[in-house]
């Protein structure tokens, strides 16, 4: 691959490797200001994490030809701007799901045993004077994964593992070894845990709203490894606030690094920064997908994961 090809580099991720990997095949230019110096706007690949690739940043960019985004959500790339522009959009789909399955299952038992307030209780010295805490078996639990997707297949092979039973609810029906519930509302009402596990689309946009909250109940439990942007946190807080759901596990939220300062205080809520995919071995597979993507372009080779949007377009 010769170096003349021009590449910038937006991942505001911490992708380690990302730099390197980059610079074995291509010039690149790392910047992560959207207003871009004249030499960088030249660039024919672009690698977006959380700064995303909007129809302004792409129309900076006369020669662009590929977008390879760092993770498997796209939403924060214009997907509709590139196709009408004939930019390829690529994405990290399959190397994560293990790993955002497993931190699932810990917000799983972490909420259900109560295992921080455990953890708090043994530090502050109080265990001999505090009483049990009890908490809440997961065998025989309902889990209701909301997107059983690649991600959502991951979990449930997890959950069934464990004694547990899969319900899901997609856009459509899928053929799976899982009960099929028609809408949000319905899942929420069939399950003890309600898993997000879906892609962000504006169809999307508060899926998982006080109505489907409501639904799920005080004795029900919402995880969600999604997309903060899927739950109305509004109502989230207020319904944990009021006991009308038992408790939350959340690594996602709606206005990111921000998180409601209402739910530092609640021991019935578990909180991640977003580190579903934060392994030293997912986050390599995740920047060599990335780079492959684009080595495979300019080789003029099937690329190993065009997002289904930008495959289609190109083969109108």
């Amino acid at each position: 691959m010769a170096k003349s090809v021009e590449v910038l580099n937006m991942c505001s991720i911490h992708a380690p490797g990302l730099d390197s990997r980059l610079k074995e095949h291509f010039h690149v230019h790392r910047v992560l200001a959207l207003d871009l110096p004249p030499e960088a706007k030249m660039s024919r690949a672009l690698i977006a994490g959380g700064v995303g690739a909007s129809a302004q940043l792409m129309a900076q960019l006369p020669k662009l030809e590929i977008v390879s985004t760092v993770g498997v959500g796209y939403n924060h790339v214009d997907v509709a701007y590139a196709a009408k522009h004939g930019i390829v959009v690529t994405n990290t789909p399959d190397v994560l799901s293990d790993d955002v399955a497993d931190l699932t299952i810990a917000l799983i038992l972490m909420t259900s045993r109560k295992l921080l307030l455990g953890d708090r209780l043994i530090r502050a010295g109080g265990w001999k004077t505090k009483d049990p805490i009890f908490s809440t078996s997961i065998t025989g639990k309902r889990v209701g994964i909301l997107g059983l997707g690649r991600i959502g297949l991951a979990i449930a092979k997890r959950t069934v593992a464990m004694g547990m039973s899969v319900s899901y609810h997609n856009r459509n029906q899928i053929d799976a070894p899982y009960r099929y519930l028609e809408s949000p509302a319905c899942l929420a009402a069939e399950s003890d845990f309600l898993v997000v596990a879906a892609s962000a689309q504006p169809s999307s946009h508060h899926i998982i709203n006080r109505d489907v909250l409501k639904a799920l109940g005080p004795t029900g439990i919402l995880i969600n490894v999604a997309r903060g942007s899927l739950v109305d946190e509004d109502a989230l807080v207020a319904m944990l606030q009021n006991d009308e759901i038992a408790g939350a596990g959340l690594d996602v939220f709606e206005r990111e690094p921000q998180v409601p300062a209402p739910l530092f205080s609640m021991e019935n809520v578990v909180l991640t920064p977003h580190v579903g995919s934060d392994t030293v071995e997912t986050r390599k597979a995740m920047v060599d997908l990335a780079v492959d993507n684009i080595i495979a372009h300019f080789a003029g080779q099937p690329l190993p994961s065009e997002v289904p949007e930008s495959r289609t377009a190109h083969n109108r």
